[in-house]
């Protein structure tokens, strides 16, 4: 028996998927088996809302001892490619999660074709020549009844007929169209004679001329998922309602047969929405081809390779989908969660350097010219195993530009005259003036050391109110720093998106010129880091003290470095929206 003072670690609670899987296999469903799938299709790179559904579909399998597979929903070639096939994979792979088998909705293109074949014998489908708008016009809304398409009761022979020259390429885009024939008064909008089937002359990346005619999604996927063995198919929530007509496919493919114990089960979860944030494919697309942004990896997308780039790491962002959880509603989460969840990770993983962003030159006028020290600098104070490395101190120093002030109010703790300041790992210096060019502009400011203020020396407990990080002048390597903030300045940017087209006329793009942040985005070229940075490479992570936290951009070079900050030491921009 544990004494009562003894520290137990709380068990973490299930949520609502985890119940219903579960209860699944408590009642021996799908003989006590768990199988889901990530069904991305690959019309554009995976962003962070699909970081979710990703952590969801492969943390289940993981938990319950099953098979998560990877299957590319690409049933549209219009839009579809193998660099998002590509790129799908790696953003899986760096998120750290392994899927059993890949599979293609094309893998299943025959079978849904026989299927479909089926269903036009069994009186159950029939070829619709209406336009799109005719065919919109007769479905009715949510409370009147739609009304039967006038080519509903075509006979069997003449749908065969029409649906093999739907795929013979003799037959134009939106010509004809296949319906599934169910009930044009159901109150379920899905049930009233769906779009099954369409013509897509484009040819596919994986099957090229083969098709013409390509399914649709409510048509492909259910159906597939039960040719894999699916037994939990986790979607979002605008698919509640798509739910029935899921099992109504899966119901009439095995043509009645008692599937309760053994049949694909679709669930339905929230989305992940941010704040200043805007999470849609075709959008994201939008600002790409427009050139708002320099690729889908820019790091002020929210794309997964985005994220990458900036410096999120994969174990960060598995901890921000881990706290903001899954449920049954819809919510708009606080970016400030994701920014800490990525400083907590970085705070334990991130190397401790000096980088000035904004430099001025410090000279310490009483220290010898041409001394150098080599001083120790801890890496990680959160992890003292990461042992410590070398920085040189000599009388020329990079300072940043805003930790002098000449005329400073009472409460400034830094370099002003007659203060004194600790030199992080080095000596307290008192501030003796400054030098200015014919602007008024600072040149250089000028200090005194103060011996035997190290660390570890008699003097180093002296009381200074202020501590300021530097860089030698003759041993920093120059570097460009990028400093990136969030895109939007527009907290709901989905919705504001949706108004200025509605209200103001705009096209997506001119309305998203309107809300982009115009600071999103600031180039330092001259900065100046110690060289220990010499070496570093792309998605190196450090922190800059005193600034951020950074990491080495797939730009670097050894003659260039280039960093990109991920997210400041504190959520600055609450206090600025204030």
């Amino acid at each position: 028996m544990k004494e009562i003072n003894e520290e137990v670690t709380p068990k973490k609670s299930l949520n609502f998927i985890e119940q219903i899987i579960e209860k699944d296999l408590e009642e021996g469903k799908n003989g006590r088996r768990v199988q889901t799938r990530f069904p991305p299709e690959p019309n554009g790179y995976l962003h962070i809302g699909h970081a979710k559904a990703i952590c969801l579909d492969f943390g289940i399998a993981e938990k319950y001892g099953g098979v998560c597979n990877l299957r590319f929903d690409d049933t549209n070639p219009t839009k579809e490619n193998m660099e998002y096939v590509d790129a799908i994979m790696e953003d899986i792979k760096w998120l750290g999660f392994q899927w059993k088998n890949v599979y293609y909705a094309s893998d299943y293109f025959q079978q849904l074709w026989d299927f479909a074949v089926e269903l036009i014998k069994e009186g159950k489908a029939y070829i619709d020549e209406q336009t799109p708008e005719e065919i919109a016009a007769q479905k009715g809304t949510p409370t009147i009844p739609g009304t039967n398409s006038p080519y509903r009761d075509r006979p069997i022979e003449e749908n065969l007929a029409l649906f093999d020259k739907m795929n013979s390429g003799e037959l134009e885009e939106g010509s004809m169209v296949l319906r599934a024939k169910i009930d044009m008064a159901n109150p379920n909008m899905h049930f009233r004679d769906p779009l099954i089937y369409r013509i897509v002359k484009t040819p596919h990346h994986r099957t090229g001329d083969k098709w013409k005619a390509y399914p649709l999604y409510d048509f492909a996927h259910g159906q597939s998922d039960f040719f894999e063995g699916v037994t939990h198919s986790l979607c979002t929530l605008e698919f509640v309602s798509h739910r029935p007509l899921y099992d109504l496919f899966i119901d009439w493919l095995k043509k009645g047969e008692d599937l309760d114990d053994n049949r694909s089960r679709q669930y339905e979860f929230n989305k992940l929405n941010l704040n200043y944030t805007l999470l849609s494919k075709r959008n994201l697309l939008a600002l790409v081809n427009e050139g708002l942004v320099s690729g889908w990896d820019d790091p002020r997308m929210p794309t997964i390779c985005g994220y990458r780039r900036r410096g999120y790491t994969p174990e960060s962002i598995r901890m921000f989908v881990d706290r903001i959880g899954y449920t049954l509603y819809d919510a708009l989460n606080d970016m400030a969660l994701m920014e800490s969840s990525v400083r907590e990770d970085l705070n334990k993983r991130a190397t401790r350097v000096s980088a000035v962003v904004n430099p001025v030159k410090l000279i310490i006028t009483n220290y010898p010219e041409g001394q150098t020290e080599e001083l120790d600098a801890i890496n990680n104070p959160e992890d003292l195993e990461a042992g410590s490395h070398k920085i040189v101190f000599s009388r020329e120093l990079w300072i940043e530009r805003e930790d002098f002030m000449e005329d400073a109010p009472k409460k400034y703790f830094r370099l002003t005259p007659g203060n004194e300041v600790r030199l992080k790992n080095a000596y307290i210096v008192k501030c003796t003036g400054c030098k200015k060019d014919a602007a008024g502009n600072v040149q250089e400011v000028y200090a005194e050391y103060i011996p035997l203020t190290k660390t570890g020396e008699p003097e180093s407990n002296r009381k200074v109110k202020g501590t300021i990080h530097w860089v030698s002048v003759s041993h920093a390597i120059k570097a460009e720093v990028r400093m990136y903030d969030r895109l939007w300045k527009i907290e709901n940017p989905r919705d504001e998106l949706a108004r200025l087209q509605k209200e103001e006329g705009m096209t997506p793009v001119e309305a998203m010129k309107q809300m982009i942040n115009e600071n999103s985005l600031e180039i330092r070229p001259n900065c100046y880091v110690e060289a220990f940075l010499a070496d570093t490479k792309p998605l190196d992570h450090f922190q800059f003290q005193r600034i951020g936290y950074f990491c080495t951009d797939k730009d670097s070079t050894p003659d260039h470095l280039v960093f990109n900050r991920t997210v400041s030491l504190k959520d600055t921009w609450a206090k600025l929206q204030k």
